[in-house]
């Protein structure tokens, strides 16, 4: 796989994040208000920090999604929004709007 047009090694079994953080990569975006790198975070799924762009596909979760051979990440800008200008927005897996939550994680209230 490339992140932002270089190769990515997977090991099977392996998902997107940890392939990035083995490779040395740990932040792949960042807050929209503050700049600040985001990468992984909690590794399961629950944070959101490691929000990245797949094949074309906005806001997948780096940490779930399984690596894979010809996978494209990061090929969006991934400064500043990961979802986009709107479209992306929607409930998520926690039951909240995914422009909440973004907007309390951009204001770093949980990351000092």
């Amino acid at each position: 796989m490339t992140f932002r047009g270089t190769d990515i090694p997977a090991e099977p079994g392996q998902s997107v994040g940890a392939a990035l953080v083995a490779a040395g990569i740990v932040d792949w975006r960042t807050t929209r208000k503050e700049g600040r790198p985001r990468g992984l975070f909690c590794g399961i799924g629950v944070c959101f920090d490691c929000l990245i762009t797949v094949d074309g596909t906005r806001a997948e979760r780096a940490c779930l999604i399984p690596a894979a051979d010809g996978m494209r990440l990061g090929d969006a800008l991934e400064t500043g929004d990961a979802l986009g200008t709107g479209d992306a927005l929607g409930a998520s897996d926690d039951g909240r709007d995914r422009a909440t939550h973004h907007a309390e994680e951009d204001g770093d209230a949980a990351h000092p």
